[in-house]
């Protein structure tokens, strides 16, 4: 009995070293914390209607720069497009140009793959500042096939960290081209 009493005291001795040690280590050293690389996502208006669409961002961090994809993968198109509309948000202060967007074939990485353009699609790209909305009108119809597509910016962060959504609609190709809705992005920028 004895020693099982001795057993256990050295047990809580050690749990208390081991906490003391992380608080310690937090007081010291804050930036230490773990961060969720994770997309973990609010939405407020959590509806049918919402769609979530895939994204990747090279760095996440405030006023870096970026590359973003955006991706549409076979599940999210029902239809071929014709042309794909991409609302920015108003509070999304970004270095956004023309020149530095483009469509292409994507591979979503993984673990031991890195995600890339194979094949860039060239397209007419329009940004309309005062709308805050991108056009993108491929030169041939982009099909409903198993292939992936994505939407690269190459953009600087912006100063302000917060998260980001991004609201897409595609006009279908066809007899009768008709928009809709495809889904919404939501960027995650964090602070220094």
């Amino acid at each position: 009995m004895i020693n099982d009493l001795k057993k256990i005291m050295g047990l809580k001795s050690i749990i208390k070293i081991l906490f003391i040690a992380k608080v310690l280590t937090f007081f010291v050293n804050p930036s230490i914390q773990n961060t969720a690389i994770a997309g973990l996502e609010f939405q407020w208006d959590n509806n049918s209607e919402y769609r979530r669409l895939k994204w990747f961002q090279k760095s996440n961090r405030k006023k870096a720069k970026n590359t973003i994809y955006l991706f549409l993968r076979p599940s999210d198109r029902k239809t071929g497009f014709i042309k794909l509309n991409i609302k920015i948000p108003d509070n999304f202060k970004s270095s956004v140009k023309e020149e530095k967007i483009s469509l292409c074939q994507a591979k979503i990485g993984g673990y031991q793959a890195r995600t890339k353009c194979i094949n860039n699609i060239p397209a007419d790209i329009e940004f309309n500042k005062e709308k805050s909305s991108l056009d993108i009108f491929p030169l041939n119809p982009l099909p409903s096939s198993k292939d992936t597509y994505a939407v690269v910016f190459k953009v600087n962060n912006p100063m302000r960290a917060g998260l980001y959504q991004f609201h897409t609609f595609g006009q279908s190709s066809g007899q009768i081209p008709v928009s809709y809705y495809l889904g919404s992005y939501t960027l995650k920028i964090i602070g220094p």
